[in-house]
């Protein structure tokens, strides 16, 4: 997603009434994972720095949100919990918590139950990360949720719903996991796995502005507000062999360039002065490719490609370098951002499992936080430091979360609980 803070255009995708410490979408205020003025623990373990823990009511990979001093987060429960006895997905509900921000303690929660009986699969998507893979957005006044196949929610900050709209009964075995994204008064949705759109919604009342019906093979990434110069948004989503970019206000296709081809492609963009930067594909690329073109592009704006890069991580862009942590191997990148030209790869240790989770860079480290094997606190400078490796809970509870800063504090979200994090 766009890093661009400077861009009051996509700024307006959230309330003016957002405070500056609010989280109030996937990867942040500006959507490129960077919390400019937070501050964050250094170091914690399961007996030092935990502030409150909060169990929920079930399993999910989303992260959470902050929002006018509540926190929201995803869960289900009903269905999928273990791979050997899934039960009946008659019985899958979603659910929305609602917590105070200033204690943890749950103000509220909505269940919305599964309507669609689409077929269930029983594989890496139960196994994994489940049916809650979404994260919500606020914007001051409403907190929108996608779930899948069962649709598309909005609610008030009291927990009354607002509108809910189906966008379609896909399904597939590794789920799917792309966020909402507000634009002026649009809620911006990639449903790609459920029916294939691209589709914008009034966030008043949910029913459809402008809708891309088809073309979006395998783009389970949360769609990027991304600047093109002169205040022009384009908004861009990276599709199985092909980087789209379209006009946000109406849905007109922009341009296109050939892109990363995967089987499933779930890293988030960011961009950096008219620069978008992806990742993608098990084996791992990465390329950077300029915005403000017309049509194919392919031949006179991407800039770079490069064999390393992401299947599941998203980056972040931080004075001139690209950092990110490839989710199955276990190593830290930086890359010179103008060139592609890496500066390091080094692999972390003590040993990690895989990372599902997007890093998060606060006060100029970065948080790298693995799925059982703690977090790794990195120097965001262009040479290698562990700063720490921090060990929260036993193996068995898995963190798929990115983790978010709070008032000095950090959230970091479980299978099973929500913790904040404080201490030096």
């Amino acid at each position: 997603m766009s890093q661009l803070r400077f861009l009051p255009l996509v700024l307006c995708s959230l309330a003016s009434a957002s405070a500056a410490a609010d989280w109030p979408a996937f990867r942040g205020p500006n959507a490129d994972g960077i919390a400019p003025g937070a501050r964050a623990p250094l170091k914690w373990s399961a007996n030092e720095g935990v502030v409150w823990k909060t169990d929920l009511p079930g399993p999910g990979a989303s992260t959470p949100i902050v929002s006018r001093g509540n926190i929201f987060v995803t869960s289900y429960t009903g269905y999928g919990l273990t791979k050997e006895t899934p039960g009946e997905m008659s019985q899958l509900k979603r659910v929305l918590v609602c917590l105070d921000a200033a204690n943890g303690k749950v103000r509220w929660t909505r269940e919305v139950k599964q309507e669609q009986q689409v077929e269930a699969f029983q594989g890496p998507y139960v196994t994994l990360h489940g049916y809650a893979s979404s994260s919500v957005a606020a914007d001051g006044e409403r907190v929108v949720c996608f779930f899948g196949n069962s649709g598309v929610w909005a609610f008030n900050y009291q927990g009354e719903k607002l509108w809910s709209v189906n966008v379609g009964n896909g399904t597939n075995e590794w789920g799917a996991g792309a966020s909402p994204v507000f634009y002026k008064n649009l809620v911006i949705i990639n449903a790609s796995m459920e029916s294939d759109p691209l589709l914008a919604l009034d966030k008043t009342n949910g029913k459809v502005v402008w809708r891309v019906t088809k073309g979006f093979p395998r783009a389970w990434n949360t769609p990027a507000l991304v600047d093109a110069g002169k205040g022009k948004p384009e908004l861009v989503v990276s599709t199985n062999g092909r980087l789209r970019a379209f006009d946000p206000d109406t849905g007109k296709e922009l341009w296109f360039c050939q892109g990363i081809r995967a089987a499933e492609l779930c890293p988030s963009i960011v961009a950096h002065q008219g620069i978008i930067y992806v990742l993608g594909h098990p084996s791992g690329q990465a390329m950077a490719v300029r915005t403000g073109g017309q049509g194919d592009v392919t031949q006179t704006h991407v800039l770079w490609r490069l064999e390393k890069g992401s299947n599941v991580t998203s980056p972040v862009f931080h004075n001139g370098h690209l950092y990110w942590v490839s989710d199955s191997k276990g190593i830290v990148y930086c890359l010179k951002g103008e060139s592609g030209e890496v500066v390091y790869e080094e692999r972390l240790a003590p040993k990690p499992d895989r990372f599902f989770a997007s890093p998060v860079l606060i006060e100029g480290r970065l948080y790298y936080v693995s799925r059982g094997r703690g977090a790794y606190v990195v120097a965001a400078k262009p040479s290698f430091e562990l700063l720490a490796h921090n060990i929260l809970a036993p193996p068995d509870e898995i963190f798929n979360g990115s983790p978010v800063p709070l008032d000095g504090k950090l959230l970091l979200r479980s299978d099973k609980a929500l913790y904040c994090i404080g201490g030096k």
